[in-house]
């Protein structure tokens, strides 16, 4: 077998499995932190609570006084991090806040 067949086929295979490892990780949302859910206090106004969390990416016209924040993070097809935090208004304050967190151990 010729040298230039035998370099052929290992470049060949070397991309193949280099392909097949590599595990992309995408991130999806707002960013959320549990220090950024500490800040929130009832009380504090939208404008407020848009500094701390930054703007809401879910804001539904039918719930005008409920804001969603999603996050998002995977690694190839495994979703390692999920956060969905809801921030619910009375008028221009914030009234409360409900925190869901899914974390996946890889």
């Amino acid at each position: 077998m010729p040298l230039s067949r035998i370099l052929a086929l290992g470049c060949i295979i070397l991309i193949t499995v280099s392909c097949t490892m590599h595990r992309v990780e995408i991130q999806q949302g707002n960013v959320i932190t549990p220090e950024m859910i500490a800040q929130l206090k009832p009380g504090m106004s939208r404008q407020q609570v848009q500094f701390v969390m930054g703007t809401a990416p879910i804001m539904d016209p039918f719930h005008p006084d409920r804001w969603d924040y999603v996050y998002i993070l995977t690694k190839g097809k495994e979703k390692v991090d999920h956060r969905h935090v809801t921030v619910y208004f009375s008028g221009d304050l914030l009234d409360h806040v409900k925190d869901e967190q899914d974390v996946a151990t890889e």
